[in-house]
């Protein structure tokens, strides 16, 4: 079995990682004594994902496009409304990441490239030795890496949304700050966190199951939601909502034809929607039997 991701997410987890924000977190405003002056160059920081219910998700960050800032520049993420940070996990050399008290941000800190921390040990060379043709190479590299620091990057939050929070809904009050080492705010920006929608589940049929050319259709979903179940060509086999308790239960409105085929349902709601896994058919029965309305343990009464 298979299946057809069509969210979004937000989401694979990338090499690099920046986020704006609109705002700063409680603690980065402690740390940097206020707002202090902005400085903003170039667009703004920006980040979307889309997070089930319940579910941890990754928030990229990214856009810086200004002037290089150096050792002690700090990315501030605030959580949005109802959600945690719970994790930085962007390891590459030169950036330390923290989540503050209870989640309410997480933040990035350029601490220096490795490789100047790095150089004079790996060449073997001290202050009364001159400089060797490696050793300036190193430095070449560390000065590169510093002129980087924030720009073409994008820096990875993960962030929790609660099981009671409703899909579709765009949560609020999510801000980005990117600070250099004096606490002066060189670029802000908002992100965009969207919560998602489970994905339904179709447990009837069977896959593998010889079929008659009218079986009914059953599984689960979030309650409310609008269910459809399509073919291999993305045609529409049948169409139900989900009931308040997250069954659901539809029959085809044409017989199916015989042979193999392939089923898969797509839940909808409150503009988010999402895709079960595919499961493949056999279709046996004549066009002419009757639709197959027993009830079972994965479906709505009738």
């Amino acid at each position: 079995m298979s299946r057809s991701w069509k969210t979004t997410i937000f989401g694979l987890l990338a090499a690099a990682g920046v986020v704006t924000t609109a705002g700063m977190a409680a603690a980065a405003g402690t740390a940097y004594g206020g707002e202090g002056p902005t400085r903003t160059v170039g667009r703004d920081l920006w980040a979307t994902a889309t997070i089930e219910p319940g579910r941890e998700g990754i928030v990229e960050v990214g856009g810086y496009e200004g002037m290089p800032l150096g050792e002690g520049s700090v990315l501030t993420l605030t959580a949005p409304a109802q959600t945690r940070v719970t994790g930085t996990p962007f390891a590459a050399g030169g950036y330390r990441g923290a989540v503050a008290l209870g989640g309410i941000s997480g933040t990035y800190t350029f601490v220096g490239s490795p490789a100047a921390a790095e150089g004079s040990a790996a060449d073997g060379s001290t202050a009364d030795e001159p400089a060797t043709d490696e050793s300036v190479a190193d430095e070449s590299g560390a000065d590169q890496s510093a002129l980087a620091t924030w720009k073409g990057r994008t820096f990875p939050f993960v962030l929790s949304v609660p099981a009671n929070a409703e899909p579709g809904t765009r949560l609020p009050d999510c801000a980005l700050v990117l600070r250099d080492a004096d606490g002066t705010v060189r670029q802000k920006g908002t992100c965009t966190v969207t919560v998602g929608l489970p994905a339904p589940v179709l447990s009837r049929p069977q896959s593998g199951v010889p079929l008659g050319a009218l079986p009914k259709m059953s599984g689960s979903a979030y309650p409310g939601a609008q269910v459809t179940v399509r073919d291999a060509q993305e045609e529409e086999v049948c169409s139900t909502t989900a009931a308040p308790a997250g069954t659901w239960f539809c029959v085809p409105s044409h017989p199916l034809p015989p042979g193999q085929g392939r089923l898969q349902a797509t839940a909808a709601f409150n503009g988010v929607s999402a895709t079960s896994e595919q499961i493949d058919i056999i279709v046996t029965g004549s066009a002419d039997a009757q639709p197959d309305t027993a009830s079972n343990a994965g479906g709505g009464p009738l």
